[in-house]
C-alpha cells in the first residue's frame, strides 16, 4: 500500500466513524427531497425520449451522456480514484441505478403508462429501508416501520386504482427494477458516508462508460432514430437531471439523514410523477389524488419524526462500516 492509499483509507475510516451533525439534518431532508423531485420527472421524460429513440438506444445514450458529465466533473475537481475496497459497492450502484433501473423501466414504459409505472416507486421506499436495515444494521423504531408500511399501502392502493387494477406486461420489468434500484440506493447511501455524493454517482457512471459506448454502438444502427424536440429534451433530462444531478442530491441527502429516513421521502414520488404525467403527457389523474397526497404527507412526516431514533448509533444506526 502506498502512502497515499494509507492516507486515503485513514481519512475514509475517520469519515465513516464520524456521527451526523444534528444541525445539518434539515439540509439533508432538503437535498433528498430535491432528488425525489428530479426522479419524479424520470418516467414522463423517458416516455418523451422514446419518441426519438428505441429503448436500448435511449438507455445507452442516457448512461453515456451522464458518464461524460460525471467524468468532466471528476477531472475538473482532480478527484483521486476511490480506495480499492469501495469499487465493489460502486459496481452495485452502477448495476442498480445506472444500468438496471433505467433499462428495466424503459422496457416497461413501452407497454405501461407513466402513471402505472409509478407503482414500482410506491414500493421502493419500503424495499430500500428493508435492504438498508439488512446491509447496514440500522434499526429504526416500530413507529417508523408502521408509518412506512402505511405510506406504501396508500401509494400502492392509489396507483393500482389509477391504472384500473390490472397488471400489465411491463410489471415483470417494473418489479425487477424495484429490487435492483433499492440495492443501488442502499449501497450508494452507505458509500456517501465516506465520499461526497456526487463522487459516488460520478464513479459509478464512469465505471459504466465502456458498457454505455458499446451499447450505443450496437443499438443505434438497429433501432430507428427520429429526433423531435420532446425526444431530445427527454434524453437530456434523464441523463443530466435524473441520473447525475438527482442522484447527487439524493446520495448527499442520504449521507446526512440516513438511508431509511431518506427512502421514505420517495413516498411522494408517485404522486409527483402522476402530476407530471398529467401536465406533460396528458394522462388522466383520479380525483382521489388530493386525498392520497395528504395521507402520504402525513406518513412522511411520521417517518421523519421517528426515523432518526432507534438503535443508539449515530444517525439511527445506518452509518457505513469499513
Amino acid at each position: 500500500m502506498t502512502a497515499q492509499d494509507s492516507a486515503t483509507a485513514h481519512t475514509a475510516i475517520a469519515v465513516e466513524e464520524a456521527p451526523r451533525i444534528p444541525g445539518r439534518t434539515g439540509g439533508g431532508v432538503l437535498l433528498a427531497g430535491l432528488g425525489v423531485v428530479a426522479f419524479s420527472l424520470t418516467f414522463p421524460s423517458t416516455v418523451w425520449g422514446l419518441e426519438s429513440f428505441g429503448p436500448w438506444s435511449l438507455v445507452a445514450l442516457r448512461s453515456l451522456l451522464a458518464a461524460l458529465i460525471a467524468g468532466c466533473a471528476l477531472l475538473a475537481g482532480r478527484v483521486p480514484l476511490p480506495a480499492r475496497r469501495h469499487w465493489g459497492g460502486l459496481a452495485v450502484v452502477a448495476g442498480g441505478v445506472v444500468v438496471g433501473f433505467p433499462l428495466l423501466t424503459t422496457l416497461a414504459l413501452q407497454t405501461s403508462t407513466s402513471s402505472h409505472a409509478a407503482v414500482v416507486v410506491g414500493l421502493l421506499p419500503l424495499t430500500t429501508a428493508l435492504l438498508a436495515a439488512a446491509r447496514t444494521g440500522s434499526r429504526p423504531p416500530r413507529a417508523f416501520w408502521a408509518a412506512a408500511l402505511a405510506g406504501a399501502a396508500v401509494v400502492i392502493a392509489f396507483t393500482v386504482q389509477q391504472s384500473g387494477g390490472a397488471l400489465t406486461g411491463g410489471d415483470v420489468y417494473l418489479f425487477g427494477a424495484l429490487l435492483v434500484c433499492a440495492a443501488g440506493y442502499t449501497e450508494g447511501g452507505r458509500l456517501a458516508r465516506v465520499m461526497p455524493g456526487w463522487q459516488v454517482i460520478g464513479w459509478a457512471l464512469v465505471l459504466c462508460l465502456p458498457l454505455a459506448v458499446a451499447g450505443a454502438a450496437v443499438a443505434l444502427p438497429f433501432e430507428p432514430v427520429h429526433l423531435t424536440p420532446r425526444g431530445v429534451a427527454g434524453l437530456v433530462w434523464v441523463a443530466a437531471g435524473s441520473t447525475f444531478l438527482g442522484l447527487y442530491a439524493w446520495y448527499r441527502g442520504m449521507a446526512e439523514i440516513g438511508v431509511p429516513r431518506a427512502s421514505q421521502l420517495q413516498l411522494a414520488q408517485p404522486l409527483l410523477t402522476l402530476a407530471w404525467s398529467f401536465l406533460a403527457l396528458g394522462e388522466e389523474v383520479s380525483a382521489a389524488a388530493p386525498v392520497a397526497a395528504v395521507a402520504v404527507l402525513l406518513c412522511i412526516a411520521a417517518t421523519q419524526r421517528t426515523g432518526g431514533r432507534g438503535s443508539g448509533r449515530p444517525g439511527g444506526g445506518d452509518a457505513a462500516q469499513p
